[in-house]
């Protein structure tokens, strides 16, 4: 996590389960403010801007987290195995297109509690997420 507002936050992994289409908007700056939708981008109502909608506004994803950790400040983070992060990810393997990621959802119904991650293009190789799998008999 690069940023913060608040305290201390349990942040879900959610299972999403309709495709989208990651665009090519970028915010300037350090974020805040967003960017403009273009053709092919994700946002609140679409998963592909201008072209197909959710069917919930904010995103077709499990209502029960995968697995939660609480967050606090700036650092990386690790989201422990649960039995249903390891049924999504087998599910990933036995369905290759239902693999639509996971979506990072805090308490959304309180307010000041932003938190940032990094991306799979932050420019520093370092500290982009990763997923570990160990497989084990």
């Amino acid at each position: 996590m690069s940023r913060t507002t608040g305290g201390a936050a349990e942040v879900g992994l959610h299972w999403v389960l309709a495709d989208w289409q990651e665009g090519q908007a970028a915010a300037s700056g350090q974020g805040e403010a967003g960017a403009a939708a273009g053709q092919g981008d994700v946002t609140w109502t679409q998963r592909v801007f201008d072209t197909l909608a959710w069917t919930t506004a904010g995103g077709d994803f499990s209502p029960v987290a995968s697995a939660s950790a609480t967050v606090a400040g700036i650092g990386s983070y690790t989201w422990e195995s649960t039995s249903q992060l390891v049924a999504d990810v087998q599910g990933w393997l036995d369905d290759p297109d239902s693999d639509h990621g996971w979506l990072l959802q805090g308490d959304e119904s309180k307010t000041r509690t932003a938190k940032r991650f990094h991306s799979d293009e932050n420019d520093d190789e370092a500290i982009r997420p990763v997923l570990m799998v160990e497989y084990t008999q």
